[in-house]
């Protein structure tokens, strides 16, 4: 299974999460993961829906036990990890590998990474 995992600002549009994937270069996902407090944004439901994705919701606890590859002072600071979207594709998936890095969208309000592993 393959999880694409967002950050993403207040000011996020649908073109900034899609641009974030894109520059992961991972054609196909099987879910979306975010932490809780984001799951239900109109912008990321909208995204989820035109995909006919899932969304996982990760809770912060799991985000803060994901070890991530990149690290942001700022977001380790608000969030308690290194990057927000690589721990919620690990957390959303056991055995789980980021394959992608995060990246950062264009406009610089969307962040992505993808991991690999089992369903949870």
């Amino acid at each position: 299974m393959i999880v694409a995992g967002f950050g993403f600002r207040a000011s996020a549009t649908v073109d900034s999460l899609s641009d974030a994937l894109a520059l992961t270069a991972v054609a196909n996902i099987d879910a979306i993961a975010t932490p809780t407090d984001k799951a239900r944004s109109n912008t990321l439901q909208a995204f989820a829906k035109a995909r006919n994705l899932p969304v996982v919701e990760i809770d912060a606890d799991a985000m803060q036990a994901a070890e991530t590859q990149t690290q942001s002072a700022k977001v380790r600071e608000k969030r308690g990890t290194g990057s927000v979207a690589e721990a919620c594709a690990l957390a959303a998936l056991n055995n789980a590998t980021l394959t992608t890095p995060r990246v950062v969208s264009t406009d610089n309000l969307a962040t992505c990474a993808v991991a690999r592993g089992e369903p949870l």
